[in-house]
């Protein structure tokens, strides 16, 4: 019996119609042999499929001046496809998966992270499937926090030795050199998500181990709502509540109007459950003058619009795009901000109702 391929990497990205300078929001699997594309994460049927047999990646693209973070995928019959991701983390990731499954395909062999559970010598017991189940439980799991180094503040998350703690008080193992060996294991299988520079580097391989058991590095459970903010000294912004509150973020944008297409400050209300982004006059007034519903949505930033006037200058733009491919345009006050309102839309996006 043929065995089914492995799932690498899944996710939304924004991809370029093949026949059209058109972008929409694609469910997209990379698979051991090829990527496939869906409209919508529950569909069964892919709208297409690039084998990855003979293909080739390149990243940064730079053939679409307006859209940041893309990168082209050129098939074995030279047919160019572009994907967009939401912030350079996400893209390089994509990049770095699709070329190590490339070079898999060419070499004969089977996609595997750096760190397999052989390589590491785990007994056969250990189930970390339900291991991380463990770790996520509320009561009696690793406690989420928000921590703040180098003038980031890091929602969602835990210090390396936190983690190392955790197990040992679970009698998961019997000292913290078994714990490195055990963390490094849910690292490589996708379990912990490392987060900020040093956890980044270690995972990476500029550390003897790929996991830290110290108490500035950070991690994260890949489906927690994860999201990095930097400090800003923006007037505008009001002071953040906590993530599992009502009130995710909230701040003043510009936001490009659907029929005049003319631009407007609004103050925008990031809220969790439901996932909406609310926005009000700054002025005044409790009743929003509408909202975006971000459940499945894509969010990217984009350089410039063609048809942006006034506000051309500053090239801080982000789109949102809903699940009825509804495109909204705001304008954050710098690049900074701009990033904070990527990643925390896309945290609700994936967490929220």
């Amino acid at each position: 019996m043929e065995r089914e391929p492995m799932r690498i990497r899944e996710g939304y990205l924004v991809k370029k119609g093949s026949m059209f300078n058109t972008w929409k929001p694609m469910w997209v699997v990379l698979l051991e042999d090829g990527i496939e594309f869906y409209k919508r994460k529950a569909d069964n049927s892919p709208k297409g499929m690039v084998p990855l047999k003979g293909s080739s990646v390149n990243s940064p693209c730079q053939d679409f001046g307006k859209r940041m973070f893309v990168f082209k995928l050129t098939a074995a019959k030279q047919q160019d496809h572009f994907f967009q991701a939401a912030y350079l983390e996400e893209r390089d990731a994509w990049v770095r998966d699709i070329k190590k499954a490339i070079r898999c395909i060419d070499g004969g062999q089977r996609f595997a992270r750096k760190s397999t559970r052989k390589s590491i010598r785990l007994p056969e017991t250990i189930n970390l499937s339900a291991l991380y189940l463990s770790m996520k439980d509320p009561e009696k799991g690793i406690k989420e926090l928000k921590l703040e180094k180098d003038k980031k503040v890091f929602n969602h998350c835990f210090t390396g030795t936190s983690v190392i703690d955790w197990l040992v008080s679970s009698n998961s193992i019997r000292n913290r050199k078994e714990g490195l060996m055990l963390a490094s294991s849910l690292l490589s299988e996708g379990y912990l998500q490392p987060a900020g520079d040093t956890s980044k580097a270690a995972a990476e391989g500029l550390s003897d181990t790929p996991f830290l058991d110290l108490s500035d590095a950070y991690y994260y459970f890949p489906d927690s709502g994860f999201f990095c903010e930097g400090n800003s000294s923006d007037d505008d912004v009001v002071l953040k509540e906590e993530f599992r509150g009502i009130v995710v973020k909230q701040g003043c944008l510009l936001k490009q109007g659907h029929r005049r297409k003319n631009w407007k400050v609004r103050k925008f209300v990031l809220r969790e459950d439901p996932a909406y982004l609310h926005y009000y006059d700054p002025a005044g007034g409790e009743e929003p003058l509408g909202a975006i519903h971000l459940r499945g949505c894509v969010v990217t930033a984009v350089e410039d619009m063609p048809d942006s006037k006034k506000y051309d200058v500053d090239n801080i733009l982000f789109e949102i795009i809903t699940a009825n491919e509804i495109h909204y345009y705001l304008q954050a006050a710098s690049s900074a901000e701009r990033t904070e309102w990527i990643r925390a839309i896309q945290a609700v996006a994936r967490t929220g109702k």
